[in-house]
């Protein structure tokens, strides 16, 4: 039976090898300005991602929820640390922090300008969670998880998915908002609000996986 995977893989290389894929003629089309123009927004990235290929993305946010669904399941049956630690002198303390201010404001200009620029929602959303384990590093587990429950992350982040799933569902449906003006931060129709809720899932489900993390297995 080996033979025959080993002929056909040989057959299959072959192929690629003689019959040359043919070549559609795009002198005159311009992929970039055919993307911009059908998504409305001057960032064709964010144009492809949020439209040309949104069935993709929908189940790229399915993937990093159940990522972190399993970094909560493999941790589960684990004792947590009795102590654990953190950066305490003042100028670690000091720069941590002014770094997370820094980070956190570049994540929220991209969430909420990545559809004009470089950027986007799942960049924005490092940033912020980049933000977090920042002051993470410096501050108790104990005040950050106090934190987390006050706010109700955890809730947020779920209703952020959900409501992603359901404007995506009725894109691909193919109802779309007005596009509005080429380059006004209000344009792109969903392609803004899609951005905004992808950077808070990632956010807060980054937030979600540093606790976890620290919490069993300290500092990293």
């Amino acid at each position: 039976m080996k033979w025959i995977y080993i002929v056909a893989g040989i057959a299959l290389f072959v192929k690629f090898l003689i019959m040359p894929n043919p070549a559609p003629d795009l002198q005159d089309i311009s992929i970039v300005e055919t993307v911009v123009q059908d998504s409305g927004i001057p960032n064709g990235v964010s144009g492809i991602i949020f439209r040309n290929r949104l069935y993709d993305t929908i189940f790229e946010v399915v993937v990093f929820t159940i990522a972190i669904m399993g970094a909560y399941f493999l941790l589960a049956n684990e004792k947590p640390l009795s102590t654990v630690y953190r950066f305490t002198d003042q100028p670690s303390i000091i720069l941590a922090r002014l770094g997370a201010t820094i980070t956190a404001l570049v994540s929220i200009e991209l969430a909420i300008r990545g559809h004009l620029s470089p950027g986007g929602g799942f960049a924005a959303g490092v940033a912020g969670g980049t933000a977090i384990g920042l002051v993470a590093i410096t501050s108790s587990p104990e005040w950050m998880q106090a934190i987390y429950q006050r706010w109700h992350a955890a809730m947020w982040e779920k209703v952020s998915v959900l409501i992603f799933i359901v404007l995506a569902v009725i894109t691909l449906v193919g109802v779309e908002l007005p596009h509005g003006e080429m380059g006004a931060l209000v344009s792109g129709g969903v392609i803004p609000l899609l951005n905004i809720l992808v950077a808070i899932k990632v956010a807060l489900g980054s937030w979600a996986v540093i606790l976890v993390f620290i919490r069993y297995r300290g500092l990293l």
